[in-house]
């Protein structure tokens, strides 16, 4: 099975920025060019990108959909978008400027229909976030309770999604290392492929991450590239089970 990482370019008022547990108040701005920081990971030998607009998230204000559109032209590798997607024409919106997958996170949790109409229209561009803190899932941007995790694997598994992003959310930004135990519970819950994303914080996380479960076969690597707690050669290099 090859093992995909995902460098994470979160934006935010057009910064490239991460946040620890998703909180706006806890903010670190990384650089002021996120298409810049998208071009260094391509350089660095990334072929996915992850990339959130924050500001999208929070609001429900597409404020950097430019920058994203910007960051799939620059880089040319395939781009999972997230974070906003509201409706029908957000998601079309994101196909249309060149992501290869899109994320639905609270339109998912809040609306399960919209869930099964971008499967049929879409396919396996799209995929499902869900954000858990403990076994209940958190939407606009983790301010809200939405239902338990395990319900919503079943229900959108049954509606065809392909993949989940799941996200640790006491672990994410807080560089504690992943929740290995729950990822494979998740990953057993569905017949989909599951990204994990939050609290990676060594090349042993993602040594551990790649060896959880068939079905985890990807894995969003934020606030420990920024940080320097490894390179992403060196990251890419592990999670293939290459030497540190």
């Amino acid at each position: 099975m090859t093992f995909t990482l995902y460098p994470a370019v979160d934006i935010r008022g057009g910064n490239a920025v991460r946040l620890e547990r998703g909180r706006a108040d806890a903010e670190t701005v990384y650089d002021a060019d996120p298409v810049a920081v998208a071009e260094r990971f391509v350089a660095e030998g990334a072929s996915w990108l992850h990339v959130v607009d924050l500001d999208a998230a929070f609001e429900g204000e597409p404020r950097n959909r430019h920058l994203i559109a910007d960051i799939v032209e620059a880089t040319g590798v395939d781009v999972q978008a997230s974070g906003g997607i509201r409706s029908m024409a957000d998601l079309d919106a994101a196909i249309g400027y060149g992501a290869s997958r899109v994320v639905i996170g609270t339109m998912a949790l809040e609306e399960p229909a919209f869930v099964a109409a971008a499967v049929a229209e879409h396919g396996d561009r799209v995929a499902v976030g869900l954000d858990a803190d403990g076994e209940t899932l958190r939407a606009r941007g983790w301010t809200a309770d939405a239902g338990d995790l395990f319900d919503a694997l079943r229900r959108f598994t049954l509606m065809g999604v392909a993949r989940f992003v799941f996200t640790d959310i006491a672990r994410d930004g807080m560089l504690s290392g992943p929740n290995t135990e729950r990822l494979a519970e998740v990953a057993e819950g569905t017949t989909a492929r599951v990204t994990a994303s939050g609290g990676v914080a060594s090349l042993d996380d993602l040594r551990a991450l790649a060896a959880t479960h068939e079905r985890v076969d990807a894995a969003i690597v934020g606030k420990a590239l920024y940080a320097g707690r490894f390179t992403l050669p060196e990251a890419l290099a592990a999670a293939a089970g290459g030497a540190a």
